[in-house]
């Protein structure tokens, strides 16, 4: 047994020393304090990025199907009347959504911008008694009330018993309602006095839209759209100008929702209407994005970048904002994770070594030198 234990102690990489020859120096001590204070600042500093959370992108061929599109949008106009104001969309599929009003919020404003009133879109109608009915005559009493479409009935039992539902009457013909003071409904429900009183205001429209993920269009427009031909024109209730100040600030524009570090290339953009007046059009290119936290909490959402260009009525286009996106078939996904452990413990390893080897380097060349000196000291001594 003994043979073992002497065969591994001349093994031993690390012979030891006496201690009766070891010589401590001062300029030895003054090296040893100053690679021990550098050792603990490599050491933190190293800590510090092992902990901090690193970010990995990769980029994938999006394979998904049959997602939809989350839109958060908030956009100021600051001389259109809340009124006037519609939101339609439409995308390459074919899919069409005409004046919006799900998730849609409208904030009166004045020419300060201070908020007037804030309301989910669309006027509403007050209780009328006794009001013009399809026949001709007014409600009598215990008569069910059945209004008319003048003019845009689908069947003989087709009521309109709103002034929305005859403009909606309207618009499935393909009929604009240039006089709404000879309609009987929209008189009794003031609509057009409405629209007036707004006169000179503003208006902020914010919400939400979840449309199919396929490329196509949404846009803020002055006018209740409707469709005729395949072209999108506009019923202007016979209240305004045919010119509108389309100015307009984008407080927030977003495809699905916030993660760390997204930037949202709109987001505060103010555009000012000059003398020409027509239609400003966004182009955006949508990218879809994941973002996977380090407690493993996926987030989907789109990062987008965006060009920008004035068409004006010239050149056939009718005032609004529109904004044309497109899906881009690459998708990005980001992982925050840590540096691995082995990682970090090797470069512990390698900063203690390190400063240690040159820490003996530095050491020995200080005790060496003042030996040298003290040695031809005293050669000169004896001479």
């Amino acid at each position: 047994m003994d043979k073992v234990f002497n065969k591994l102690r001349n093994l031993d990489a690390y012979p030891k020393i006496n201690e009766d020859f070891y010589s401590r120096t001062l300029a030895g001590g003054v090296v040893t304090i100053v690679s021990a204070a550098f050792m603990l600042f490599l050491f933190f500093s190293e800590l510090r990025l092992y902990l901090y959370t690193v970010t990995e992108s990769k980029l994938l061929v999006d394979t998904s199907r049959g997602e939809t599109l989350h839109i958060n949008f908030d956009v100021t106009f600051p001389a259109v009347r809340c009124s006037m104001l519609s939101l339609d969309s439409v995308d390459i599929s074919g899919e069409q959504h005409f004046d919006i009003r799900h998730n849609i919020m409208k904030k009166r404003i004045d020419a300060n911008g201070t908020v007037i009133e804030v309301k989910k879109d669309g006027l509403g109608a007050p209780k009328i008694e006794r009001p013009l009915q399809k026949h001709g005559g007014r409600l009598g009493h215990d008569e069910e009330y059945c209004g008319s479409c003048f003019g845009a009935e689908e069947s003989d039992h087709h009521c309109c018993n709103s002034c929305e539902e005859v403009r909606e009457a309207y618009k499935k013909k393909g009929w604009a309602m240039t006089n709404t003071d000879l309609i009987d409904q929209c008189k009794r429900e003031g609509y057009v006095q409405r629209v007036k009183d707004e006169e000179g205001e503003g208006c902020n429209i914010h919400g939400s839209l979840e449309l199919s993920k396929v490329a196509g269009n949404f846009h803020i427009a002055n006018g209740k759209s409707f469709l005729h031909s395949a072209i999108f024109l506009a019923d202007l209730l016979g209240l305004q100008d045919s010119n509108f100040n389309i100015s307009h600030q984008i407080n927030k524009l977003s495809f699905g929702d916030d993660y760390p570090g997204l930037v949202n290339p709109l987001d505060g953009v103010k555009w000012a209407q000059g003398a020409t007046h027509g239609m400003y059009q966004y182009f955006i290119k949508v990218v879809p994005t994941i973002y996977k936290d380090i407690r493993g909490h996926v987030i989907n959402s789109n990062q987008y970048s965006v060009t920008e260009h004035f068409k004006s009525t010239a050149e056939g286009a009718f005032p609004g904002v529109f904004f044309f996106y497109d899906i881009s078939p690459i998708k990005v996904t980001f992982k925050e994770e840590h540096l691995p452990f082995l990682h970090f413990l090797t470069n512990i390893c390698a900063i203690i070594g390190g400063i240690f080897t040159i820490a003996g380097i530095v050491d020995s060349s200080i005790y060496y030198g003042q030996r040298t000196i003290k040695r031809k000291r005293e050669i000169g001594k004896y001479t």
